[in-house]
């Protein structure tokens, strides 16, 4: 991963994986979380395969690469109007998420209006 990627400390101090109303396991709020707020970075072996906890970023040159996804954070499920966003593989947060919230993003175009 490129050296530019944030980590949290300990992700699980504010991040844990549980049961989801949305589809099998989510990814929930351990504590307050503030508009704008760094929450981790999407960690895992570098892959050019699709799979189910691949989370594809662009460098920022229009290249494509996939990141299978070993943290908490694979368990990330999608919104149409989700409460967090990433930047590359850091995941921050798009308004305050309350504790006990599920953290949520947006998987793409290819998405729109699903709910």
């Amino acid at each position: 991963m490129p050296q530019s990627v944030r980590q949290r400390p300990d992700l699980s101090q504010w991040v844990e994986s549980k049961p989801s109303p949305i589809h099998g396991k989510g990814c929930f709020a351990r504590r307050q979380i503030r508009k704008g707020a760094f929450i981790g970075s999407y960690e895992g072996p570098a892959t050019m395969t699709d799979a189910r906890y691949v989370l594809w970023v662009d460098d920022g040159d229009g290249v494509w690469r996939g990141i299978d996804g070993q943290n908490e954070l694979r368990y990330l499920n999608h919104s149409s109007q989700p409460n967090a966003g990433f930047d590359g593989p850091e995941l921050y947060a798009l308004r305050t998420i309350r504790v006990g919230d599920e953290i949520t993003f947006h998987y793409g175009d290819e998405w729109e209006g699903v709910d």
